[in-house]
């Protein structure tokens, strides 16, 4: 009985888990959770926050012990001419400590580069969870396209099953031909085709924002379908406030703003090299040594007798250097110009993604508005055929080619609607506005 439970429970769990509607805010917090890219960007973060932590310690003194063993084996004359042995063991052991006392500020100017160096890194993550959450909500916005069209074609097979069932009652009483009735049935035969067609998209789009996001098995995997209003807003008339705000939100820029001021300290330290430098050490010393032939001299006697202690204080004072730090500040200059370079085409890259998308926008509203018009003409010249051929004054020929055109502009509606509403969120994400707000 327990046994029993277990399964069907699981079995429940199963079923409710393949019923659950991933939302878009859901979609673009598992994508940038789970994306390689992302994490690799977390890895290099990772390693810059290790070298961050390196620069902080070197504050701290450094300190070694030393333990040292030798043997010695041979001889040597004397004075008189006579050999000697010189056979010896030899132990000797130190403890040092040294810590920089002045660099002219290298280590202050190091812990900084450092933490510039880890900033930019975290906006690079945010820079690639930005274009992981854009192609997210493209993809979705996809399925919920298709899934639009798929609703289209329903509706288009419903109205060709009526025109049939209506052929075939009138071929059977002979005030139609047979004719008539074929083609009521090649027409539900392409009508079905497209519904078809519009269910293998759907599960097409499905698959790719499946894989987008990494989902191993995508067959349980299903998006919460959200109504979108069938007349939209007309879009901005000037894009320079949201070019200036993208300029201080897209974390590309302030990147490449940082990599700018890590530029700088780099330079700042490569000019400490021109500076003495200031040392200090202390230590503890002893040693032993043993000539074999003497046995009063014990090991802990020359330990303690050998003892000693030191202080002192280094100063390195640069002279020349073959010019290499000459060198090496041209190289971090070098170094900031590039960064510079850098900031102006990401602030030109930004600018022209958000002028692009402000003249998607455009277009995609004209053709939204346009396809609307369109849409109701065809829709009342699908009324008027209709009803003529209800009054036998046209032919099935002429209604199915109304109804063609009438679910082609419903099509193109849905088509254009969602065109332009990708490109409002995109125009929307450059203003400051999250992705999955308002969807």
């Amino acid at each position: 009985m327990k046994k029993y439970f277990s399964i069907l429970f699981l079995a429940l769990f199963a079923l409710a888990f393949s019923q659950k509607k991933w939302t878009l805010r859901e979609c673009v917090d598992y994508a940038v959770k789970n994306n390689l890219q992302v994490i690799n960007n977390q890895y290099n973060a990772d390693i810059q926050s290790k070298n961050l932590a390196m620069a902080k310690n070197n504050y701290l003194p450094s300190a070694s012990a030393n333990i040292g063993n030798s043997v010695r084996f041979g001889q040597i004359p004397d004075n008189a001419g006579n050999s000697l042995r010189t056979d010896a063991f030899s132990n000797s052991a130190s403890v040092g400590v040294s810590m920089d006392i002045y660099n002219n500020g290298r280590l202050k100017k190091t812990v900084q580069k450092s933490q510039y160096d880890l900033d930019a890194s975290f906006l690079d993550t945010e820079k690639t969870k930005n274009d992981i959450s854009v192609q997210v909500a493209q993809y979705y916005l996809q399925v919920l396209l298709n899934k639009e069209v798929k609703k289209i074609t329903d509706e288009a097979v419903a109205n060709a099953e009526k025109i049939l069932n209506r052929a075939k009652a009138t071929t059977e009483v002979g005030t139609t031909a047979k004719t008539v009735e074929a083609e009521a049935i090649a027409s539900l035969a392409r009508e079905k085709q497209k519904q078809k067609s519009a269910e293998i998209d759907i599960e097409r789009s499905i698959f790719n924002l499946a894989m987008l996001l990494q989902l191993k098995d995508y067959n349980n995997f299903e998006v919460e379908e959200i109504p979108l209003p069938n007349m939209l807003a007309a879009p901005l008339s000037s894009t320079d406030n949201i070019i200036n705000t993208a300029y201080e939100n897209q974390p590309q820029v302030k990147a490449a703003e940082t990599r700018i001021l890590s530029a700088q300290k780099q330079i700042e330290i490569a000019n400490t090299a021109f500076y003495p430098s200031l040392l200090a050490s202390a230590g503890l010393s002893t040693s032993y040594q043993n000539l074999f032939n003497d046995s009063e001299n014990t090991f802990s006697r020359q330990y303690k007798d050998n003892f000693g202690q030191n202080l002192g204080l280094s100063l390195n004072i640069p002279i020349f250097n073959k010019g290499i730090t000459k060198l090496q500040v041209e190289q971090a200059k070098i170094s900031e110009n590039i960064a510079k370079n850098t900031l102006d085409q990401q602030k030109q890259s930004v600018r022209q993604d958000v002028q692009k998308a402000y003249f998607d926008a455009n277009a995609n509203y004209e053709n939204f508005m346009a396809a609307v018009e369109a849409e109701k003409s065809t829709k009342l010249a699908l009324e008027f055929a209709e009803k003529s051929y209800e009054a036998g004054r046209s032919t099935i020929y002429d209604l199915n080619n109304a109804r063609n055109n009438y679910v082609n502009a419903q099509s193109t509606v849905s088509q254009a609607k969602y065109n332009y509403i990708f490109s409002m969120k995109l125009l929307n994400f450059y203003a400051g506005i999250p992705l999955t707000e308002n969807l």
